[in-house]
């Protein structure tokens, strides 16, 4: 079922593999997917391809562990809250933050829904599934977001989506988070910075698919430029437990160069324009 999919959509895989059976590997950041196993077997997927590159196993897991944490303190703060994942492949987060309260919308391309509709129980109530194409300028409608900024605040996070998009199309997506966001609003996503964009080969999970990196950041400052809402509240680290390399070449790489080499990014939207 999976061979249908295109280049970067067939990338969910790394992710769903890692969730399904990284645990074992990586008990100290082990996520306890309840969907994840039975998904990639649909699939016709072992997970042996996937596994082999480590380092991105426990990066998943990192992250999937930083995902549901900012959207467990969003809904902490905001318990009927909106949490949107954009780009969520077969990804399953409501699993973890139902909290009997929240809504959640499930947001990607059709192509990714068609299988997604065979695989997962049907949505509805608080929870939702979009088809929605990150590239069109009416994505935030489409959503069914806030249309005042006085409305409630929303949590928007991409997970392994926006280093595939192309430079232009980050600023638009951040640009109307930042004009149309509710203030409090916030918006989770994870980077490499620019020197990954054009080596997708070099990476030991994606070089197996057809896709290709095209964004990252040069330094902070871009990711808040779209709009003067936007204010960039951490830079999460990802790998630095994955072992002594990624603990001391992390914080060099970052400041050697300005941005780490990967990382998991929040911005929040204000209530002042800055």
């Amino acid at each position: 079922m999976h061979e249908c999919l295109s280049a970067v959509p067939s990338t969910l895989r790394i992710p769903l593999a890692a969730r399904a059976l990284g645990d074992a590997l990586f008990p100290s950041v082990a996520v306890d997917d309840a969907h994840a196993a039975r998904l990639l077997a649909a699939l016709g997927d072992d997970g042996a391809l996937w596994l082999r590159d480590r380092g991105s196993v426990y990066g998943v897991l990192a992250r999937t562990r930083r995902f549901r944490e900012l959207a467990g303190a969003y809904l902490a703060r905001h318990p009927a809250g909106h949490v949107v994942n954009l780009g969520c492949g077969l990804a399953h987060y409501f699993q973890w933050l139902d909290n009997g309260q929240a809504h959640m919308t499930d947001a990607d391309l059709g192509e990714v829904f068609a299988i997604r509709r065979a695989l997962l129980p049907a949505a509805g109530g608080r929870h939702v599934l979009r088809e929605v194409n990150l590239a069109d300028a009416g994505w935030w409608d489409a959503l069914g977001l806030p249309a005042q900024r006085g409305e409630a605040p929303v949590f928007l996070f991409a997970e392994g989506v926006f280093m595939y998009l192309q430079p232009e199309v980050v600023q638009a997506v951040l640009r109307t988070f930042g004009e149309r966001a509710p203030a409090e609003s916030v918006f989770a996503f994870d980077a490499m910075c620019w020197l990954a964009a054009g080596r997708a080969k070099q990476h030991p999970s994606v070089r197996h698919t057809e896709a290709e990196f095209h964004w990252g950041p040069r330094r902070p400052a871009e990711l808040t430029a779209p709009s003067p809402r936007l204010r960039l509240a951490a830079a999460h680290p990802v790998m630095e437990g994955y072992g002594w390399p990624y603990q001391w070449m992390g914080p060099l790489f970052r400041a050697v160069l300005g941005v780490p080499f990967y990382a998991l990014y929040e911005l929040h939207a204000t209530d002042t324009e800055n």
